[in-house]
């Protein structure tokens, strides 16, 4: 009898600590809350090589003994890009050159980017006399694959080089120099040897391809044969890491999902989004886009909503670094990407650390410092009653 009891006993507690791991174990968070996760459609071999850069790009950690430095900013990709979000202001990277479109003087001093740690038996960079730079925190991964699939048409199309429309708003593409093993996507504009460039602060990366191998030499000293040098006594080394974990992880950042607007049907955010329209932001954060025929079928011929141009815009002389990459002038950022504005803070420290440099700590108070060819909608802002700003705010961290 005691036995009997005993298991029954037993079974009571195993019933309720079941009943107990139900209640509290916390359930998958819903697909508009993160911005991780691979765009829907892809087959199951394109999935087996998503999951291969996202191991590389989220669990690979360098050291001094797998090719690390010997000077670098970070020692992971993943360690700037919590989740595929924004970064913070510890992550924030350093970018140094000139304030002339002349080219980089100072690439034979580690330019364009501080690399501000070293391994043991090295010192670090610093800034060269003579240099201007400005700090890029590092941005958000998610619908990158969107950003490659859309043609030069599409982004000369959205281009007002001279204003010719009166509106104050003068958007252009930035000009650059490509590496030799950039493959030129169907349509490609070329003017004077330049070609348009589309990632970036200052919308002078080419491609993805391009991102991925400057970030490992430029932010963890790592060389591929795609960056093929070395940043210490500019002597070649052997590459420190094989092409196919760099396509894996151009892969992977070509197929992350594009951020889910959350609350699309309230009230409010509908109100907000048309406040957004009517001050004119739509005209450089362009709300939608459409993808054309891509090697990868699920980003062909996709509508998207971005809320940016791609093209760069004089922002005034708050925001004017001195500092400048291919055709951009100091003062000239291209349109940052809004899309899951709304989700920054989670992989910020839980605070807002915005514009190109994390100065603004809230949506507010980025928009009150734009100015330039940004000052008549800045105004607009400032006008709105009350209400409308809420509103407007409301859309915004629904993005």
């Amino acid at each position: 009898m005691q036995n009997k009891f005993i298991v029954l006993s037993l079974i009571a507690c195993l019933i309720i600590a079941g009943t107990s791991c139900e209640k509290t174990i916390p359930g998958a968070p819903e697909d508009d809350q993160i911005l991780d996760g691979p765009i829907e459609g892809l087959t199951p071999e394109q999935n087996r090589i998503f999951l291969n850069g996202d191991v590389a790009f989220n669990g690979d950690v360098f050291s001094a003994a797998n090719g690390l430095g010997p000077m670098f900013v970070a020692n992971s990709c993943g360690s700037c890009h919590a989740g595929d979000g924004k970064g913070h202001p510890f992550t924030t990277l350093t970018r140094f050159g000139q304030s002339d479109t002349l080219g980089n003087k100072f690439l034979m001093q580690g330019g364009p980017q501080l690399q501000n740690r070293a391994i043991p038996g090295y010192q670090p960079e610093k800034i060269p006399a003579g240099a201007t730079f400005s700090n890029f925190t590092p941005p958000a991964n998610t619908g990158l694959g969107f950003f490659e699939a859309i043609s030069d048409a599409t982004i000369m199309a959205m281009a007002d080089v001279n204003d010719a429309n009166g509106d104050g708003i003068s958007g252009r593409p930035n000009w650059i120099t490509i590496p030799q093993y950039s493959e030129l996507r169907p349509g490609t504009i070329v003017r004077n040897g330049k070609y348009i460039g589309r990632f970036g602060k200052k919308a002078a990366v080419y491609d993805l391809l391009q991102q991925t191998a400057n970030a490992y030499n430029q932010d963890m000293g790592i060389t591929s044969t795609y960056e093929h040098f070395s940043t210490y006594k500019n002597q070649d080394i052997e590459p420190e890491i094989s092409n196919q974990k760099v396509l894996d992880v151009v892969f992977y950042l070509k197929t992350l999902k594009a951020p889910v607007q959350r609350d699309q049907n309230n009230p409010d955010v509908i109100s907000g989004k048309q406040v957004f329209l009517n001050i004119s932001c739509g005209k450089c954060h362009t709300p939608q886009l459409q993808t054309e025929p891509s090697s990868i079928a699920a980003l062909s011929n996709k509508t998207f909503a971005p809320y940016t141009d791609f093209l760069l815009h004089d922002l005034g002389p708050a925001l004017d670094d001195k500092y400048t990459e291919g055709t951009a002038l100091t003062p000239e950022w291209r349109t940052p990407a809004l899309w899951g504005l709304g989700l920054s803070k989670n992989s910020q420290g839980g605070e807002y650390h915005l514009l190109h440099d994390g100065r603004a700590k809230s949506i507010e108070q980025a928009v009150l410092m734009h100015g330039g060819e940004a000052e008549q909608s800045k105004n607009k802002f400032q006008q709105l009653p009350s209400s409308e700003k809420t509103k407007l705010l409301k859309f915004l961290e629904s993005l």
